[in-house]
């Protein structure tokens, strides 16, 4: 079998990514949507068909639904408002400008939000191609044709889900607050310069915009779920992998928390050794041991399959009940230290109570109990958005069973 050069591998790398297979897709859409135009109009060249077509299509088809409409609003509203252009004045720099104007003004009170730009752009269009009223209603039909080819080729052609892509960036979080945690064991060793402590504290502010990342990554797999035809489970991935982020992201303030106690605890220990030799090394173990927990978690969260989430489930279970007793070791070595140098003794138990939050968080029983919670939660909210189709629903099941 001939090798596969690099450059090759990367581009089909590239297509997997949203941004590449929203490339693929709205250039076929567009090409058919043009295609059914050319059938259907007399139109030589119904260009705003594939237009109406490329706005349509969306990376997901929750998206293409909620935005669709809007997106065809737009469009009509720009078309219509060419139209009267054009039956009353011909193109010039005053009547572009006008036109501009319009479409601004009218696409807002139309509310079609943030596509109130696309109202403005599809009167130009319509307006530089078509100054004959009887012509440009023909723009109406091609927007009508480029709208429903977008909106059927979505739903025929289901676009992919981005679960695979969202735990990989949740897996990227938990690894990368695993590492600053082994760090941060590594540091509690004899004396640690303030400088360094100062430059881990920075470290552990910049995981919010990590944070900021994994949520657009998880929005784009949330909406890849919901109205997926390929997806039957779409709420419980929705809700474990929203309820792992929202664990994460409160280790995530824990850890900067905990790295400014460290910080605080340098800044007043210039001269000396941050903690006893004994001390030093169980807290070096028990940073590990929370890094491993963090790790496991994510695993936990994004194992695809359910042998995959009982393994994980282990791991996690094994390194809760490592940090557990390693904590308390700590906290009695801890203790005997503040009595023999009571200095800073609150920052000792500020130690603590910031490891206890994130053991805490991690607890596997107080998860299962907040996915339940938030599980009934929307289902609450989905009965009441729509309780009628729910009621159909309940009287179709008693009728089929």
């Amino acid at each position: 079998m001939p090798a596969v050069s690099a450059p090759v591998i990367k581009l089909v790398q590239r297509t997997t990514e949203p941004a590449g297979v929203q490339t693929l897709r709205s250039t076929a859409a567009a090409v058919i949507a043009y295609s059914v135009a050319v059938w259907a109009l007399p139109e030589p060249a119904p260009l705003t068909a594939p237009l109406t077509a490329l706005l349509v299509v969306q990376v997901t088809l929750y998206a293409t639904l909620t935005t669709g409409i809007r997106r065809v609003n737009s469009v009509i509203v720009g078309v219509l408002i060419a139209i009267a252009f054009s039956s009353l004045v011909g193109l010039s720099w005053w009547s572009l400008g006008l036109t501009i104007f319009t479409s601004l003004l009218i696409g807002r009170l139309v509310r079609v939000n943030e596509f109130v730009p696309e109202v403005a752009i599809s009167a130009m269009l319509v307006l530089g191609v078509s100054q004959v009223a009887d012509t440009a209603w023909d723009r109406v039909w091609e927007t009508l044709i480029g709208a429903v080819v977008g909106l059927l080729f979505n739903l025929v052609f289901a676009p992919p889900v981005w679960v695979a892509s969202a735990g990989t960036s949740i897996g990227s979080l938990a690894g990368r607050m695993g590492t600053m945690l082994r760090s941060m064991g590594e540091e509690v060793v004899g004396n640690n310069p303030v400088p360094r402590a100062a430059a881990r504290l920075h470290e552990a502010r910049r995981l919010d915009h990590d944070i900021v990342e994994v949520d657009a990554s998880l929005r784009q797999a949330e909406e890849s779920l919901t109205l997926n035809p390929r997806v039957r489970q779409g709420l419980l991935y929705r809700v474990v992998l929203r309820t792992g982020l929202d664990t994460l992201e409160i280790c995530a303030v824990v850890l900067r928390v905990l790295s400014r106690t460290l910080t605080d605890l340098a800044k007043a220990r210039t001269e000396e050794t941050l903690f006893p030799a004994d001390v030093a090394g169980l807290l070096q173990e028990l940073f590990g041991q929370l890094a491993d927990a963090i790790e496991s978690f994510a695993e936990l969260v994004t194992a695809p399959l359910a042998a995959d989430g009982e393994a994980a489930e282990d791991r996690l279970s094994e390194a809760l009940a490592r940090s557990r007793a390693t904590r308390d070791l700590v906290a009695d070595l801890l203790l005997e230290d503040v009595q023999e140098h009571p200095r800073q003794w609150q920052l000792h138990g500020a130690l603590l109570a910031e490891i206890d939050r994130v053991l805490a968080e991690l607890d596997i029983d107080e998860r299962t109990k907040r996915l339940g919670e938030e599980l009934d939660r929307r289902a609450s909210e989905a009965h009441e958005r729509h309780p009628r189709v729910r009621a159909m629903v309940r009287r179709l099941s008693r009728a089929t069973t």
